[in-house]
């Protein structure tokens, strides 16, 4: 099982956020494990405006794809271009160099503690 840093929140769908002005958001090594080779990356604009719990982009891997939920409301204020560009960093790396957004949140949704998330994806 991966580690679950304790300093970020976590949505059912696999999705952390790192609570700040901005918050950064990205997918966890749970999903990253579960997707497989990540291929490529749909990511909304900056400037866009997202909801909390709604599509916001796409993940691809080898095996599937996948929806990538916001767990935050609020304007989408930086894209991580360098995941675009070698989306594999989502595997390598999916808390540090492997973010995907920045948002200035306005709110968020129902968001778990690392035991809540831990918890969920037990076993």
């Amino acid at each position: 099982m991966s580690s679950i840093p304790e300093n970020l929140k976590y949505t059912a769908e696999h999705e952390w956020v790192l609570e700040g002005d901005p918050s950064t958001v990205g997918v966890t090594a749970t999903a990253a494990d579960a997707l497989g080779d990540v291929v490529y990356l749909e990511l909304p604009a900056v400037g866009d405006v997202l909801s909390a719990g709604t599509v916001v982009g796409e993940i691809e891997s080898t095996k599937s794809v996948s929806e990538l939920y916001s767990p935050v409301s609020g304007t989408v204020i930086a894209v991580n271009d360098a995941a675009v560009a070698d989306p594999s960093v989502v595997n390598s790396d999916p808390y540090g160099e492997g973010w995907l957004l920045k948002v200035e949140v306005t709110g968020a949704g129902p968001l778990l503690t690392a035991a809540e998330y831990q918890a969920l994806t037990a076993p």
